[in-house]
């Protein structure tokens, strides 16, 4: 099963997409960032599969420069990952999951009891 989520690389704190603030919105690669950012990537097109341990992200690349990207996540894993990809970029991440913003400090208050052994992991594997 697979869920829908929003990067968003904006000065402000957003707190609701109902309340964004697109003059604080800053234009970023969010695909090339994407692409480099993982070991395995199929690329088909301009259409991009990420594969991590147990987990997918689809998105379709392209070279403009924009302020907010969606991606397709299958696996529980995708999340975790990206939330340690925006953490490092400042991003802020809609879950339509959840229909909110994740809180990246906690993502725990979100539902991710899973976050800490991830994290665990990857640093192990490293």
């Amino acid at each position: 099963m697979s869920w829908d989520i929003v990067l968003f690389n904006s000065k402000q704190k957003i707190q609701s997409v109902a309340e964004l603030d697109e003059n604080q919105l800053e234009p970023t690669d969010f695909s090339g960032i994407l692409e480099k950012s993982f070991d395995e990537l199929k690329e088909d097109g301009n259409h991009r599969e990420i594969i991590g341990t147990d987990f997918t992200i689809d998105f379709f690349s392209d070279n403009e420069h924009s302020s907010n990207f969606m991606l397709s996540l299958y696996g529980e894993n995708a999340i975790y990952a990206l939330i340690e990809l925006s953490k490092k970029y400042n991003w802020q991440i809609y879950d339509s999951g959840i229909d909110g913003m994740i809180d990246l400090e906690n993502p725990e208050k979100n539902g991710f009891d899973n976050h800490r052994k991830y994290v665990k992991q990857i640093l192990k594997n490293k």
